[in-house]
């Protein structure tokens, strides 16, 4: 079984350093081979790709653009009336995702619309964010790029994010129907909406193309104290057959780099 491979989210990671360009330098020194974000966007690219080839670290997702963040958004993949923004959007990931040959984009469904009830507006939501996912589908597929989905947990993180469970995210994936569109598995949040992870990594293991972690229910480091045991989880991953990127998307409790015991750890006894 090969070991499995982890990436740094420099969303969450090696913030006491301002610049995502720093970061990438960062994740490198303490060892990691490839690092994700979330939004880059206000970065620049070219920058962004100088530091990317000065240390041979690979980006391996990022994620489309949230909307209007100030005015609550979190994306606008499933948001009835932002259809143009969502393409446009798209295209700006596209942009970053060429330039640093990032392979995976995760397309955001986004929250509930204010006043909205969930169940009044949950069929309108679906059918608009599968017309765009196979959009995205169709131009993705030209590059080479698989797009993501993921569910975020409504009981804690987001209460009006729309996507929140992996059994809605499979009957959406079901209902788009292209082989460039997979699921993003947060253990996170599938903790908190499920639970009985087990047997959730092998029903949903063929729909998943990128996974994140984090200790429950405080979202710090996995070795931290909580709910989940990740030596098995990561042993389940391994008899799997995962060769994906798992990305360490959490809040250090402390420095970056005094958290990564666990990773070092697992970097020493896998080879």
């Amino acid at each position: 079984m090969p070991p499995l491979k982890f990436c740094a989210n420099i969303s969450w990671l090696f913030t006491e350093l301002p610049e995502f360009s720093q970061r990438i330098y960062a994740a490198a020194s303490a060892g990691f081979q490839a690092v994700e974000a979330a939004w880059l966007y206000d970065s620049d690219i070219q920058e962004l790709q100088r530091v990317k080839d000065a240390t041979g670290v690979e980006v391996v997702l990022i994620n489309t653009p949230p909307g209007n963040l100030k005015k609550g958004d979190l994306g606008l993949g499933a948001v009835p009336g932002r259809e143009v923004e969502f393409k446009q959007g798209l295209d700006l990931a596209l942009q970053y995702a060429r330039a640093l040959d990032c392979k995976r984009i995760h397309l955001m469904a986004g929250r509930i619309p204010v006043g909205s009830d969930r169940t009044s507006i949950a069929k309108e939501m679906e059918t608009i964010f599968v017309q765009n996912l196979k959009y995205a589908a169709d131009i993705l597929s030209k590059e080479g790029i698989t797009g993501l989905i993921e569910p975020i947990n409504t009981r804690i993180t987001d209460p009006r994010y729309f996507l929140d469970s992996p059994h809605q995210a499979a009957s959406i994936l079901a209902k788009v129907g292209k082989p460039n569109i997979k699921l993003q598995m947060d253990i996170f949040h599938w903790q908190i909406m499920d639970g009985n992870l087990t047997q959730s990594i092998q029903k949903y293991f063929p729909l998943i193309g990128h996974i994140q972690i984090a200790q429950v229910p405080g979202r710090n480091e996995p070795d931290s104290a909580g709910e989940l045991n990740y030596s098995y989880l990561f042993s389940t991953l391994e008899n799997q057959g995962y060769q994906g990127y798992i990305g360490c998307e959490y809040k250090p409790l402390g420095s970056t780099n005094e958290g990564l015991g666990w990773v070092k750890d697992y970097w020493t006894h896998s080879k």
